[in-house]
């Protein structure tokens, strides 16, 4: 079979391409090799080298990117020892046809003997040399593929970690490359959009900051705009820390739940004024073009409040599965978006109950956890669970926050921890009222 599988490619051309199975793992978002192989052919190519000399026996090289392996030269004289190897077997063929029936018209006479033998002896040495051809030639073609077939087993040990590895390592550029091209798009618009512009004419603003400075300093609800004539409603928070915090959510009574769909969460959901989720679409806008802080307010039901802070914060479009950047901790809170090595939501992917991007290989963090949020396997935080108006027992499905004290301890028969109050706050970090 693997004799075949060679002469094949010789035929096409030497194309190779591997495909690879794809397994699951925390790198990778994807779960199985259709979705992995759906975009886009194998990159794994095979192709002859270029020569300097004329003439030369050039071999071939496996491209893996970002990996070249070279194949030997007789790779290169497969192809042509075949050819030749056809051609003088036909011709031998011939040959000895062709002395066969003139062997059999020959009348020998006593005279013309010697003359006949020597012509014989001649067709006899023609024949030899040209299998002895035929044998060299052969013992090359065999030496060729034993060379390919120790290539092959070569290229079979590499293992899917590697394959993978690379496409993360692809997937991440092509990441930082968006994120570019978004910045530079919008760049004009955020900072230069105004110059030029007829005396009273003012641009709409991006964010609870813009409308901040030009005057608006009453906490409520305002319209923004994020690069096109299309605008929608946030609360401004203009009275926390100097204010221009636009608010991306609150649970304050319980009045709106939380175990929502992918398709709520990417809307937005609830009441302005009370519960709510702002929308992972509109996240994204507010995040994408500059450099934003997070802020988390914490109160619970003994009366004890907190907050965490993160300097960077950024969430990734739909195509990416609204992936969270979060660094850069102070507060008073805990760092529970980064709690050990065990739970790290940084670079997570949102997940919500009727859609599983989480790095939990035995179920979906957000069915079980009732809530939409950027699991790990699965959480140290989940300020979108369900809202308690007292401490309860079983899942830990309530608004969570793992570095709160006593949070994290307990078993499944014990109370659990509940707040009575949970925002999440954002303002560009080079804000200046």
């Amino acid at each position: 079979m693997k004799t075949a599988i060679a002469f094949l490619l010789l035929n096409i051309g030497l194309i190779l391409c591997l495909e690879v199975p794809v397994e699951y793992n925390s790198t990778s978002i994807y779960k199985n090799s259709t979705e992995r192989h759906a975009n886009g052919a194998c990159a794994i190519k095979l192709k002859p080298t270029e020569c300097d000399d004329e003439g030369e026996v050039c071999g071939y090289q496996v491209n893996i990117p970002p990996l070249t392996i070279q194949l030997p030269k007789q790779t290169k004289l497969l192809k042509k020892t075949v050819k030749q190897v056809k051609s003088l077997t036909a011709t031998v063929k011939k040959m000895k046809t062709r002395w066969l029936e003139g062997n059999q018209k020959k009348s020998f006479i006593y005279d013309q003997v010697t003359g006949s033998t020597e012509n014989d002896k001649d067709d006899v040495n023609r024949i030899t040399a040209l299998e002895n051809k035929v044998s060299k030639l052969t013992n090359l073609l065999r030496q060729a593929r034993n060379q390919i077939h120790a290539l092959q087993g070569r290229l079979e040990e590499m293992t899917v970690l590697n394959m993978d590895t690379i496409l993360h390592y692809i997937n991440n550029e092509l990441s930082n490359i968006k994120n570019t091209v978004d910045t530079l798009n919008n760049k004009c618009y955020t900072t230069c959009s105004a110059v030029g512009q007829p005396v009273g004419i003012q641009r709409t603003p991006q964010d609870c900051s813009d409308h901040y400075k030009i005057g608006h300093q009453k906490s409520g609800i305002y319209e923004i705009a994020r690069g096109s004539n299309k605008s929608f409603s946030v609360y401004c928070d203009m009275e926390t820390l100097k204010g221009g915090w636009t608010v991306l959510q609150s649970r304050r009574d319980g009045s709106v739940h939380f175990n929502r769909t992918w398709a709520e969460y990417k809307n937005g959901f609830g009441n302005l004024s009370t519960d709510f989720w702002l929308g992972n679409d509109k996240i994204h806008l507010l995040t994408k073009s500059k450099d934003m802080i997070l802020r988390i307010e914490f109160e619970d039901w003994n009366g004890n409040q907190k907050y965490a802070s993160y300097d960077q914060f950024s969430v990734e479009g739909e195509d990416h599965y609204y992936r969270l950047t979060i660094n850069g901790y102070s507060g008073t809170a805990g760092d529970a978006l980064h709690n050990g090595k065990n739970y790290n939501h940084d670079q997570k992917y949102f997940t919500t109950k009727d859609k599983d991007n989480d790095n939990y290989a035995s179920g979906n963090c957000g069915a079980y956890y009732s809530s939409g949020w950027w699991f790990d396997a699965c959480m140290s935080a989940n300020l979108n669970g369900k809202y308690y108006k007292k401490m309860y027992k079983g899942i830990r499905n309530g608004i969570f926050w793992g570095t709160w004290q006593n949070a994290a301890t307990g078993t499944l028969n014990s109370y659990r921890y509940s707040f009575k109050s949970v925002r999440m706050l954002t303002r560009p970090k080079a804000f200046e009222p």
